[in-house]
């Protein structure tokens, strides 16, 4: 038995942890957080200029087992880490393997069967990297010298070739036949590789940082090199970080005033600032560089702490200009070099083979991509019945309510509060019985408590990360002394996945989906409110090895224990806050804990593209901010935004103000529920959009250059944004705005979603602002198909009709696809899906099958939708009166009507009324 004087300490300690906790949630504490000058392999990296490392030459390359393989030899010098200590460096080992579709792949590793090596090996990451990757290894069984032996060549692509030059070493991409590099890496001389070695004596690896000191055991073990991008004029990427830019800035050289590098490292960050390179919940170190002739990608598979310097020209030489080229300098904590080249040349190919090396978004069930009402905290079943019911009250239409943690019985996840929450079945049937779902909270901080069975079961099988003594880790959050699931054991993945059964969670049903919150992992007493990085996981693995993918694991077991709940039937739902390379695969993310401020709201727009260009389409942010009261406008204006966000949910911090749409009076509840209907009339437009998504990788909200690649205004637009190809999307930033410009690329015309007016391509208009909307145009020469009837939820509009919008371009053509599928289940995997082509060409509009799964036999899906109204955008009033519609030959009116049927609404555009088609059926229109 612990006596009271031995508990008090602890007790101290966590009274005074919880008091700071609460201090810093009000606001952003810069001191609570390193530095690079506070990161010594960050301070030691960033101090080197070019060329003035010892060097790596390439020696002895051969063909091994299909790779080409090589060591990398140091020249012996003096160093400047603290890692040469009298030794020489031993030989490094370099794999290059070439993959389908123009991937390469460097990996850079120490000799392990060097006798004089330590026995720890550097961790590599796995369980992100596809399954099937290493079927599509071309399997190289030779290589070229050049003429004068100083280089060794690959076969990359038809187009790309990889070039290895020996002394110094370095790794060039380049196209065939051409002397320019795509993609470089070392050219700079920067590349070096902090080996693992026994200590001496009288060194002192431990690192401190505000009362924390981190063993390091192991020593330094950092790496660092330069990658140079070719032909680009912006490079993009490597979330997760705030910033009003989607273009990442330059970080150090000629005209940086504030030098710190773009930080990997996933951190629980109150009320973040809304411009800064720090790093925030998640990490994805992928970068993409564009330019008018190319595009090209990067990709280190590494989860340890990654700071990556984005270099303006003249960094390297005050002369030079770098004109053509980006230069960047990459430095990680731990790891291995375990990096992918994408050669492109076009940036939706360089998206697309990420994602063949990472995964493409898992598809969603559909009422997952609709409105989703969240805050911390729903107090009790009563409060549940009061919000669902205003909703119906104000005919407003949602699909998902959401529980934070005080609906837990004394925060132990996988329980109810009996209080509060008597009946949670009972609650979540009811809300179900109207199409709606309920989310809750399940975090990975498990409450140390003896009686709390979850505790029981990890401490007996010892299932919990240890501390760097080797005892159950103990760190403090929400639940109080907690302990964490070492979710890098594929076996504990496995038995947190079964906590998900109906059975072992109870209270729990098929319509309740679940939220991951702080796992990044978030220790209110750790070191940078994090665990400390010498705590051990599986296998002795350092958590600064893998602590970047600490998040990713837990969403993963998460996904796969709904997924086990469905008898993988069900599309699970789980939205994270963590999240890695590959966690697409898993569920959808948000941006965190924002605030409700116009700065916010305008930095999610590129923290939203840049999620999507890096793989993570399904996200979104906090409608009206988080943290802090938004003033009417600011939450009408992030409605309207967030209407058009991949996730799209309002939320906000218990301390807040209550902001359900209908408590700002009826003018700014009718803004909103027009905003929310504006979502749900273009869910089969996202619906569609997702699966291409979950397809090819190519995201759903894009930067306009992803659209219009060789249009040199579109580059560093920051406020506009496509959805898939036919929407654009300008938001409104400040207050009381009354005009904005808005930039519409191309030479086709743009068509006002408001009104149906025209405007011009390939120039920038200004705009008056409305109350009712903000700025939105389909793209002249497409078709989107739009749902108008608005029920409680997307389940009840399952059979109601079809709008099709068509904008027609100068030639008076366009065209678009619908694709339909149950909505829940797999079925579409094995063909049980419609999916349909519009084309308007020549006065006719028809719609045709595209069969994905034409090659295999098909599961059928049936729908018995129809198409009411068909709108034509572009055609000159008179140019048509009736429309004639085969098979059938039958007739039909048309004639001049509004965008929306609504009261007031103006005639804006020829309407094809009630053509009443089957949406599944093949069919032609004729319009006379």
């Amino acid at each position: 038995m612990i006596s009271l004087p031995a508990l008090l300490p602890r007790f101290i300690v966590t009274v005074v942890t919880i008091i700071l906790l609460f201090s810093s949630a009000s606001a952003w504490k810069k001191d609570e957080f390193r530095n690079c000058d506070q990161t010594p392999f960050c301070k030691r990296a960033r101090s080197r200029t070019p060329h003035s490392l010892p060097h790596f030459t390439l020696s002895d390359p051969s063909i091994s087992d299909g790779h080409l393989t090589a060591r990398l030899l140091q020249s012996i010098s003096s160093s400047d880490n603290d890692s040469a200590a009298g030794d020489a460096p031993r030989p490094l080992l370099l794999r290059l393997s070439v993959y389908q579709g123009g991937i390469l792949r460097l990996k850079i590793d120490e000799d392990h069967s060097d006798p004089s090596a330590p026995s720890k090996k550097r961790f590599e990451v796995p369980d992100v990297v596809l399954p099937d990757f290493e079927d599509r290894r071309l399997w190289l069984s030779r290589f070229s010298f050049s003429d004068d032996g100083s280089t060794s060549s690959v076969y990359l692509s038809e187009d790309f070739e990889a070039i290895l030059r020996h002394n110094p070493f370095e790794v060039q991409v380049r196209r065939k036949g051409s002397n320019d590099p795509s993609i470089s890496l070392n050219s700079h001389g920067l590349f070096d590789f902090e080996q693992l070695r026994e200590k001496k004596e009288g060194e002192d690896w431990e690192e401190r940082f505000r009362g924390h000191t981190d063993s390091r055991p192991y020593g330094p073990q950092s790496i660092s090199f330069d990658v140079s991008f070719h032909g680009a004029e912006f490079v993009y990427g490597i979330p997760e970080h705030a910033s009003n830019s989607l273009a990442l800035r330059p970080t150090r050289g000629p005209g940086v005033e504030h030098s710190e590098p773009y930080r990997l490292f996933n951190l629980d960050v109150f009320e973040y600032i809304h411009d800064s390179p720090f790093g925030i919940y998640g990490s994805i170190p992928f970068m993409l560089s564009h330019g008018v002739k190319s595009s090209s990608g990067f990709f280190w598979l590494n989860a340890a702490e990654m700071q990556i310097d984005v270099l303006a020209p003249g960094w390297d030489d005050a002369a030079a200009t770098g004109k053509g080229r980006i230069d960047t300098f990459w430095m990680s904590e731990a790891g291995i070099v375990d990096t992918f080249f994408f050669v492109g040349p076009r940036s939706k190919d360089v998206i697309q083979q990420y994602a063949s090396v990472t995964g493409t978004l898992a598809m969603p069930q559909e009422f997952a991509i609709a409105y989703h009402q969240c805050r911390w905290n729903y107090r009790d079943e009563e409060d549940v019945a009061s919000v669902d019911a205003g909703f119906d009250e104000h005919d407003i239409p949602y699909d998902v309510l959401w529980l934070d943690i005080e609906h837990t019985d004394g925060k132990k996840y996988f329980t109810w509060d009996k209080v509060l929450f008597p009946n949670p079945e009972e609650m979540q049937k009811k809300l179900f019985s109207k199409g709606r779902r309920m989310v809750t909270i399940v975090d990975p901080h498990i409450k140390r408590d003896d009686s709390y069975y979850v505790h029981k079961e990890a401490t007996d099988k010892g299932y919990y990360v240890k501390d760097a003594s080797g005892k159950d880790f103990d760190g403090w959050c929400w639940s109080g002394s907690s302990s964490y699931p070492d979710t890098l054991n594929p076996e504990v993945r496995e038995w947190w996945s079964e906590k998900f059964s109906l059975k072992n969670y109870g209270g729990s049903t098929p319509s309740l989906y679940i939220w991951n919150d702080m796992n990044e992992p978030s220790v209110f007493n750790g070191p940078e409110i994090s665990m400390p990085r010498d705590a051990l996981h599986l296998g002795g693995v350092e958590h600064r090895e893998l602590h970047n993918a600490y998040g990713y694991y837990f969403h993963m077991a998460t996904a796969d224990g709904l997924l086990k709940r469905g008898n993988v039937k069900d599309r699970p739902f789980v939205l994270s806050r963590a999240f890695f390379a590959g966690s697409q695969r898993h569920g959808a993310i948000w941006t965190g804990d924002n605030s409700a401020d116009w700065d916010h709201l305008k930095s999610s727009v590129p923290m939203i593209l840049t999620l999507g260009l890096t793989g993570m389409s399904f996200s979104g942010a906090d409608i009206g901010g988080f943290f802090g009261n938004p003033e009417p406008e600011l939450l009408v204006r992030w409605y309207q935004l967030g209407a058009y966000y991949p996730f799209f949910r309002a939320h906000a911090h218990h301390d807040t103000k209550r902001r359900e749409p209908w408590l700002f009076g009826e003018q700014k509840t009718a803004l909103i529920r027009e905003a929310i209907h504006t979502r749900y009339s273009l869910l089969p437009y996202y619906y569609s959009l997702f699966r291409k998504a979950s397809a090819s990788g190519v995201p759903i909200l894009r930067p306009l250059w992803l659209e219009f690649p060789e249009d040199k205004e579109t580059f560093d637009n920051s406020e506009a944004f496509m959805i898939g190809e036919s929407i654009l999307v300008q938001g409104i930033y400040e207050e009381g705005q009354k005009s904005v410009s808005v930039y519409l690329p191309g030479e086709q015309s743009w068509y006002s979603m408001r009104n149906g007016a025209a405007y011009a391509g390939g120039q920038a208009h200004k705009l008056d602002v409305f109350e009712d909307s903000i700025p939105s145009f389909q793209r002249a020469g497409s078709i989107v198909p739009r749902k108008y009837r608005f029920r409680r939820s997307t389940t009840q509009m399952t059979n109601d009709p079809y709008t099709l919008v068509i904008a027609l371009n100068s030639s008076l053509a366009a065209e678009g696809e619908l694709y339909i599928d149950d909505g829940r289940s797999y079925d579409f995997e094995h063909g049980a899906y419609i999916h349909r082509r519009f084309v308007f060409s020549n006065g006719r509009l028809t719609s045709s099958s595209i069969d994905l799964a034409a090659a295999s036999p098909r599961e059928k899906f049936s729908s018995s939708c129809t198409v009411e109204r068909i709108i034509l955008l572009g055609m000159r009033p008179g140019g048509a009166n009736k429309a004639v519609i085969e098979p059938g030959n039958y007739e039909t009116v048309v004639e001049p009507g509004p965008l929306v049927l609504r009261a007031g609404a103006v005639s804006v555009a020829l309407v094809i009324r009630k053509p009443d088609v089957h949406i599944a059926d093949d069919w032609t229109i004729k319009v006379l």
